[in-house]
């Protein structure tokens, strides 16, 4: 066995069937897929049923432990040379898995991962939210893609190892958020490679409300100094942009009121970044609404992300506090 998918999923059983057809019609077929119930209420079990005779399929269910064990479990399951992880809320393309044993059989990476894209069947929101995420113009060039900045780190989403990589590292903490990118650090420290493969891309349909996005991302800011404090390394300038977006919008009005000059200049230098935003997303999907909720996700994206940065940054730098999350119950929400 070449490949193993695996899937932790959480009370998401519609989700796990869309993903599942997509597996289904792979053009690659040199694979298996472990579908991993991490203490669901709902479960996915007769959605899965539903696939037995077209794939290899094992489905397992075990107490609540979050995404990071749950891929673990899994991989203890597993028979394949590479584990491929898979959040239940994307799709994949036809071509992907052939995609990724091409680069593979070119590249000997011990981890790689690919970006992330919007169906053209997703809401405009989860277009817009996908643009804040992906974007050059926001977060894209630090998450990764083709013109990604610094050193790829692997999202969770969308990401694969060897079993050598999984033995040598024991694979995910039990962090609740960040667990990819400490993983990555971690793989890196070994010495193993690990690479992007900018086709391997997967439809990513990301959260379904703004303030479960918010909340997303707020946690993904407190998770920021949480690796920071377990690897130093993990900590760049570029990760205090949306800290510096967040205060200067809060700080805009105050500052207006004392030194007006400076309050319009600050005013003005948002509100042009967000029509840049607005005009840009326009364009890339040919849709008014989209390139408006792009603007507005943004805005959520960089104050949830800089809120929970600056929260890390007091509790965990200046308090000298242990590891938190604000949404721990919400995490797959």
């Amino acid at each position: 066995m070449r490949y193993s998918l695996i899937i932790p999923v959480f009370n998401r059983p519609q989700e796990v069937q869309e993903l599942l057809a997509t597996i289904a019609a792979q053009t690659y077929r040199d694979f298996e897929v472990i579908v991993v119930e991490d203490g669901s209420s709902l479960p996915a079990e007769e959605v899965v049923k539903q696939f037995a005779s077209t794939l290899a399929l094992q489905y397992y269910c075990k107490a609540h432990s979050g995404p990071g064990p749950a891929r673990n479990y899994g991989c203890q399951q597993a028979h394949g040379e590479y584990f491929i992880f898979l959040d239940s809320d994307c799709l994949l393309p036809p071509h992907y898995l052939e995609t990724v044993h091409r680069a593979l059989c070119t590249t000997a990476f011990d981890a790689f991962g690919g970006p992330d894209a919007a169906h053209p069947s997703f809401t405009p929101l989860q277009k817009a939210i996908s643009y804040a995420l992906t974007s050059f113009f926001t977060t894209g060039g630090i998450r990764g893609g083709r013109n990604h900045l610094g050193r790829f780190q692997p999202r969770s989403f969308n990401m694969g190892m060897s079993r050598h990589a999984y033995e040598r590292t024991g694979g995910f903490t039990a962090m609740r958020f960040g667990e990819d990118i400490e993983l990555s650090l971690r793989m890196m420290k070994c010495g193993l490679r690990v690479g992007l493969i900018p086709d391997a891309f997967v439809y990513h349909k990301r959260r379904a409300t703004l303030w479960q996005f918010f909340k997303q991302v707020h946690n993904a800011g407190v998770a920021r100094i949480n690796l920071y404090k377990r690897h130093p390394e993990a900590l760049q300038l570029v990760h205090w942009l949306p800290a510096v977006f967040t205060l200067s919008c809060v700080g805009a009005f105050p500052i207006g009121a004392l030194t007006p000059r400076v309050g319009i200049l600050l005013a003005t230098a948002i509100l042009t970044y967000l029509a840049l935003i607005g005009a840009d997303a326009t364009r890339q999907y040919r849709s008014l609404t989209v390139g408006l909720l792009s603007a507005i996700a943004t805005c959520v994206q960089f104050i949830g992300y800089g809120s929970g940065f600056l929260r890390a940054v007091w509790k965990r730098l200046i308090l000298g506090q242990g590891e938190f999350f604000a949404f721990q119950r919400t995490f797959y929400a």
